[in-house]
């Protein structure tokens, strides 16, 4: 699988990813219209069989009361009100009946059409109320008993129970009919009406896939031609097809990333005829600076001898060669940093010698206090970490005098150097800026006995052994530099590219 199927697969499965959303908003859109649709079309459905039922039965009781129940005698017998209900029972659309009368009073008698399937136990009692109850006569209302039912359940099964009297005398009936045959048919309507929702829920899901497809891939396309162009890729295009807004967003983003491409290669040629300029520069002014450093040496041997008048113009000459040819040296090596040419020359040495031989050779021994074990053996570039300390520890005499305090130690692989001075520190605005290109902490001295590229170069030192240098003020008073260095740089050594040159003592390779 490759990594741009890696990553859509893991952007379809993130519960914030656009196309996830999509479907499930479609899949709730569809639930909704389809649960609400079948809720419909259910209730309505059940009304309707429900009520033709109902009234069917409920017409064909009224009429079989009327033509069969009243044409029995006032004072009825067992047996007649057996026979009439079960001829009313017979030729009725499936139901029960039951007939109540009185031989006398407080003594009723009951006739069933079916004694198994309906009793007088099974009327509600409301019901029986409701049905005994004489209605009084008004302009709207001619008759002084109705036909009362309702639904009840019985063992579980629906039922629909209604019941009226004769009107001027006669039996009370009863009608049992059983709603299981509509209760089923129901059912099998709510199942199918359910599998109509999972296939509508169902097929929303893939429509919404479909779409989240349709409509994601061009973005999916674009957000990868934009990582591709965050990680320098400046080349990347996109297909472009069609004439709808991602068209146009794809147009968009190609003429953006060739524009960019043209300005970032316009910036690379200038950066490039830059840095060959001052590598150029510095380069030719080596061996002019070189006579120049031979004559001014010459002039400073014989100051002493010379006018007291021109004495001092020839000290300063000196002092300014000396500068000028220090700001050269940097120079080129600031260029080799930019040009990506610095290699290590690697060697595994004593960190306590190293540091002492770098005092000594500048004539720090009696200003600089060191605190350092020997035997802390660590592979580096020794040129380089000569460099960086210089400079260190020349910035602390510079602005903090003497003594300077170094400390070396190991915490697990990385060698720690500590320089600190007892100056007056360093102000808190300019310590995010002291390893800036000729940063100077304060305008109305731009002028300084230092380049202004010592601090940038110790920086680029430890960057290509892979550690750093940080600076802060102590809570004691005065500056402190602390330099992180691997104890082992063998790994960033192998990076290096083929064919590369040791540099010389000077740093020219």
């Amino acid at each position: 699988m490759t990594e741009s199927a890696k990553r859509s697969l893991r952007a379809g499965l993130r519960w914030t990813s656009l196309r996830l959303r999509l479907v499930v908003v479609f899949a709730l859109v569809a639930l909704t219209a389809a649960v609400s649709a079948s809720g419909i079309a259910y209730w309505l459905n059940r009304e309707a069989v429900l009520t033709r039922t109902q009234d069917t039965a409920l017409d064909d009781f009224r009429r079989q009361m009327q033509d069969t129940a009243a044409e029995l005698p006032t004072r009825p017998t067992k047996d007649d009100l057996q026979r009439a209900a079960g001829a009313m029972a017979s030729s009725s659309p499936d139901y029960s009946v039951l007939l109540v009368a009185e031989r006398e009073r407080g003594k009723p008698i009951v006739g069933y059409s079916d004694l198994d399937t309906f009793t007088r136990d099974d009327v509600p009692e409301s019901l029986r109320e409701q049905v005994a109850r004489k209605q009084p006569l008004t302009s709207s209302n001619e008759h002084e008993y109705h036909l009362f039912w309702q639904r009840t359940s019985i063992s579980g099964t629906p039922y629909l129970v209604a019941g009226t009297r004769i009107i001027g005398g006669g039996p009370t009936g009863y009608m049992l009919k059983s709603l299981d045959q509509e209760r089923q048919d129901l059912n099998s309507l709510a199942w199918s009406l359910g599998i109509a929702t999972t296939l509508a829920l169902v097929g929303s899901a893939l429509l919404a896939q479909a779409a989240a497809t349709t409509v994601l891939r061009p973005v999916q396309r674009l957000g990868d031609a934009a990582r591709k162009l965050g990680e320098g890729k400046l080349d990347t295009r996109l297909v472009v097809s069609g004439t709808d807004e991602l068209a146009d967003l794809s147009r968009t983003f190609n003429r953006t990333a060739g524009s960019l491409e043209k300005k970032v290669a316009d910036m690379s040629a200038r950066e490039e005829a830059s840095r060959r300029f001052v590598a150029d520069m510095s380069h030719e002014l080596r061996t002019p600076l070189t006579a120049i450093t031979a004559v001014a040496e010459v002039l400073e041997d014989e100051a002493d001898t010379l006018d007291p008048m021109i004495a001092p113009a020839v000290h300063l000459v000196v002092s300014e060669t000396r500068r000028l040819n220090d700001l050269v040296e940097n120079l080129m090596e600031v260029t080799r940093f930019d040009a990506g040419t610095a290699r290590l020359v690697l060697d595994t040495v004593d960190v306590a010698d190293q540091v002492t031989a770098c005092i000594d050779a500048r004539a720090w021994l009696d200003a600089v206090h060191l605190d350092a074990e020997r035997g802390m053996m660590v592979r580096l570039d020794p040129r380089r970490l000569d460099v960086i300390l210089a400079n260190l520890i020349g910035n602390a005499l510079k602005h903090g005098g003497s003594p300077v305090d170094v400390r070396v130690r190991t915490e697990g692989e990385e060698l720690v150097i500590e320089v600190r001075d007892h100056g007056p520190g360093i102000p808190e605005d300019v310590l995010p800026h002291v390893f800036d290109r000729f940063y100077k902490a304060s305008a109305s001295r731009p002028r300084s006995e230092g380049s202004g590229l010592g601090l940038s170069i110790a920086m680029e030192n430890a960057h290509i052994h892979g550690g750093d240098i940080t600076a802060a003020n102590s809570p004691d008073g005065g500056a402190v530099f602390e330099l992180r260095l691997p104890r082992d740089a063998e790994k960033l050594a192998h990076h290096d590219e083929p064919g590369a040159t040791a540099p010389d003592e000077n740093g020219a390779t």
